[in-house]
């Protein structure tokens, strides 16, 4: 019904409307009012002067919202100038301030500002809201929802442009968001502002090395702040941040080092944690030895026996080094803990894969060196049984989720491999079935 009705009213919005002219001679009135001495010495002054310098931030973009349907967006903004699409096939509808990016579901998702009413708008309602609390204390009931309000929209202006992705005003939105926050009408930073600025800084210190070291200090302000990050990255981010000035202070290899030491510490689990130590200790000389990582993780074992995440970060480490053994040993572990875990059984049949053809590489280079028949199949036998070892974990992992693609090729890869061995040839026909019907190929 709603639909219905706003689908009468659409043709009528035309265009997008800044009311331009209007904030402009609010803000001219603001900037004489604060020129004038007498004027200025009055607090509500002040706090006329953060709102109207409020509205001119928020005039271009105050109807939008994401998750906006299309419907709605054509009644507040009107028709789009053009539309066109980007290189991830989003709509992208073009407005004489914005660009709107439409998602799969016809609602809003991001959009760009072309254009602001105002430069520098930022630092007057900044400053503008400390003198209103500085000439009045009790002008707060006033400015805080003022800045609440600038929070906001900061806040999602750093969300849609991570989303597009355009990190750079992401940066700086979020810091922006920070900043605000560090008036006295807050208790404390809300720290999930800097570890985003400091996350997409990380991205960006590859092409521009100032990012590496404003991604270090924003990140280290979350840290301080007391960020709580459920997966760990912000170790992960750190990590590249002080890795990327590597060049310019040595020092910064060791941080690199011992903030990951410190993240795989509190977060076992975390791959890209390991996987950055391990590219440490192979790419750098000196820096370090993988066997101080497997130590540390023993250690923290001895006191947590049963701790699955500590398992699985121990069997990722073996597994970098191609010790397969030792990787399989920790994986079996966990399923111990976990005997019904699908990642845990797919993990262990992949691996005893790894270890198969690892070991049928090597058998390949000794073919010229068999001095009998009986030593070449004894030889081929081991192999091929490290390849049977992997069937029963990919079956329990296939039951737990029959649907899963990857598990049912691997099986029937590996069944048809050792189809000769006594009723592998079944297992071959019924994986290959299931292969064929989950990708659709029957």
């Amino acid at each position: 019904m709603v639909a219905a009705v706003m689908a009468m009213v659409v043709p009528t919005a035309t265009a997008q409307k800044v009311n331009e002219e209007a904030v402009l001679a609010k803000l001219a009135k603001s900037d004489a009012e604060v020129a004038d001495a007498k004027k200025a010495a009055k607090a509500a002054v002040w706090v006329n002067r953060t709102k109207v310098y409020l509205d001119a931030l928020m005039e271009p973009t105050k109807a939008l919202s994401t998750s906006l349907d299309v419907t709605f967006l054509r009644y507040t903004m009107g028709e789009p100038d053009e539309t066109s699409a980007d290189a991830q096939n989003r709509q992208i509808w073009s407005y004489p301030w914005v660009k709107v990016y439409i998602d799969a579901n016809n609602r809003v998702a991001a959009w760009t500002q072309e254009r602001e009413i105002k430069e520098n708008i930022f630092e007057v309602i900044s400053e503008a809201a400390a003198k209103a609390l500085e000439l009045d204390p009790k002008t707060e009931p006033k400015v805080k929802p003022l800045l609440d309000s600038a929070i906001n929209y900061y806040s999602q202006l750093g969300e849609v442009s991570t989303y597009i992705p355009d990190y750079k005003i992401a940066i700086d939105a979020f810091v922006k968001a920070a900043t605000l926050q560090e008036s006295k009408l807050y208790s404390q930073v809300d720290p999930k502002y800097y570890f985003f600025a400091g996350q997409m800084a990380a991205f960006l210190g590859a092409e521009t090395k100032q990012y590496f070291i404003d991604g270090e200090n924003y990140l280290n302000k979350a840290r301080e702040l007391g960020y709580v990050d459920e997966t760990g990255n912000l170790y992960y981010y750190l990590f590249h941040c002080y890795y990327g000035q590597r060049e310019d202070n040595k020092e910064n290899l060791v941080k690199a080092k011992n903030i990951l030491l410190e993240g795989i510490e509190k977060f076992p689990k975390n791959e890209r944690i390991l996987d950055g130590l391990m590219s440490l200790y192979t790419a750098e000389d000196g820096i370090g030895d993988p066997a101080e990582l497997v130590n540390m993780i023993d250690k923290f074992l001895a006191e947590t026996p049963d701790n699955p995440d500590l398992w699985f970060g121990r069997g990722r480490v073996f597994y970098k080094l191609k010790n397969y053994d030792e990787c399989i040993k920790s994986f079996l572990k966990i399923n111990e803990l976990k005997p019904n875990d699908y990642d845990t059984n797919f993990y262990i049949g992949y691996f005893y894969v790894e270890k198969a053809e690892h070991e049928n590489r090597i058998f390949n280079t000794k073919l010229d060196t068999f001095t009998s028949t009986e030593e070449y199949n004894a030889a081929r036998k081991q192999v091929r049984s490290v390849y049977m070892q992997s069937i029963p974990y990919l079956e329990k992992a296939h039951e737990l989720k029959p649907d899963n693609v990857d598990c049912a090729q691997i099986l029937k890869e590996v069944c048809f491999l050792l189809r000769d061995e006594e009723g592998v040839m079944d297992k071959y026909n019924k994986y290959n079935a299931v292969y064929k019907k989950l990708k659709g190929l029957e």
